[in-house]
């Protein structure tokens, strides 16, 4: 009896057994399936040099070209371009030097998209060095973040389909589509300049001043006029370079007119905008010699699209001169330089948020139109 009861125990053991090793595998974790890598910022890529793979979110600022050298305009080719965490961004310090693949290169090189410049983007690779430099190599993928990838999405300011007659445009094409949009805009007299002024260009800090545009002061707004440290209306594109004067026009554009201490607005007068020279009184980090003016670097990107703008919209209709961009010192004509410089100065001196603001209320409260160099930066080296 006994020996029939030990036989019945071992089965009804075993069984225990497997009950037990069931339950705990029902109970221990199980591997997961990867999920989807989350993208990591440019500054812990930079940080993260050791041959991990990765996918990195920042915007497009440029293509290096050497170690320390990373460009904005002119691109060589597409084979390279920089990431940072933001579009503003000029220290190569803070860049990830990003190496295309073949396959990417016509949907993401800079010298065939050059409007990617300033758009945020994720790439997928491997972080180890590129031109000596933290990069991102052997890379997989690229993708636009989000439906509109630009530096500030949903700009209220801008509506929508604005600059639709623009698309794919480039050159004198791409020029007389943004004439076509800019065109036809609401004109100022020249003492609505005086008010215009006081509230496009008012201090943020201080509501009852202006900033003068190329010294940077703050000065009070019931200040304007025409004496000795006073600010007057200072016309970024002199009235003598196309004949305009002060008639409503280009004589009374906003997007070209700022306030300026009288003293600087006559040392500037009428000459055109080139590097050196000497110091210029009341105004740091100003310089001019005979017959050219260089602004503090701050506001050097603000002439460039200002003038830029002058150039598309003032076409030799109106009424008025054809105002053209060229690379010379120009004296008394319709013509403005250097246009080498002032491309130099738009890619170091990017558009701020300050003047996304400005050319918004130009828009929508004086004028009803924009200047598209700021809205699409891009489209300066698409032109010139």
């Amino acid at each position: 009896m006994t020996r029939m009861l030990g036989l019945r125990q071992r089965p009804l053991c075993a069984l225990l057994l497997v009950l037990l090793a069931t339950s705990l595998l029902l109970v221990a974790p199980r591997p997961q399936p990867a999920s989807a890598a989350t993208p990591i910022t440019v500054a812990q890529a930079i940080a993260t040099q050791n041959s991990p793979t990765a996918t990195v979110r920042g915007y497009v600022v440029g293509q290096p070209t050497a170690t320390s050298t990373v460009v904005r305009s002119n691109f060589p080719n597409d084979y390279a371009l920089a990431l940072a965490d933001s579009p503003s961004t000029t220290a190569t310090g803070s860049m990830l030097y990003v190496q295309i693949p073949s396959a990417f290169r016509a949907s993401f090189g800079l010298r065939t998209n050059p409007s990617l410049l300033g758009k945020q983007i994720d790439v997928t690779g491997t972080l180890s060095s590129y031109f000596s430099h933290p990069g991102l190599t052997g890379v997989s993928a690229f993708a636009l973040v989000g439906s509109n990838p630009d530096p500030d999405p949903g700009d209220p300011s801008i509506p929508a389909g604005y600059y639709d007659p623009a698309t794919g445009k480039t050159g004198a094409a791409l020029a007389t589509a943004l004439h076509g949009i800019i065109d036809g805009n609401t004109r100022l007299t020249y003492t609505q300049v005086w008010e215009a002024l006081k509230v496009t260009d008012a201090d943020p800090n201080n509501s009852a001043n202006v900033i003068e545009f190329y010294s940077g002061r703050s000065v009070p707004k019931s200040t304007n006029g025409g004496n000795a440290d006073d600010w007057n209306r200072e016309h970024t594109w002199p009235q003598s370079h196309g004949d305009f004067g002060t008639a409503s026009g280009p004589g009374t554009d906003l997007h070209h007119l700022r306030p300026e201490d009288v003293t600087v607005n006559s040392t500037r007068g009428n000459k055109d905008f080139d590097n050196g020279g000497s110091a210029v009184a009341q105004c740091s980090d100003c310089f001019t010699d005979a017959d050219s003016f260089e602004p503090r670097d701050s506001v050097k990107g603000d002439v460039a699209r200002g003038l830029m703008y002058m150039a598309v919209r003032y076409e030799g209709g109106d009424g008025f001169a054809d105002l053209e961009l060229n690379n010379s010192i120009n004296g008394t004509t319709p013509y403005l330089g250097k246009i080498s410089v002032l491309l130099a100065w738009h890619a170091a001196d990017p558009v701020t948020p300050a003047e996304r603001a400005r050319n918004g209320k130009v828009y929508a409260d004086y004028q009803g139109n924009r200047n598209p160099f700021i809205d699409h930066p891009e489209y300066a080296e698409a032109i010139w």
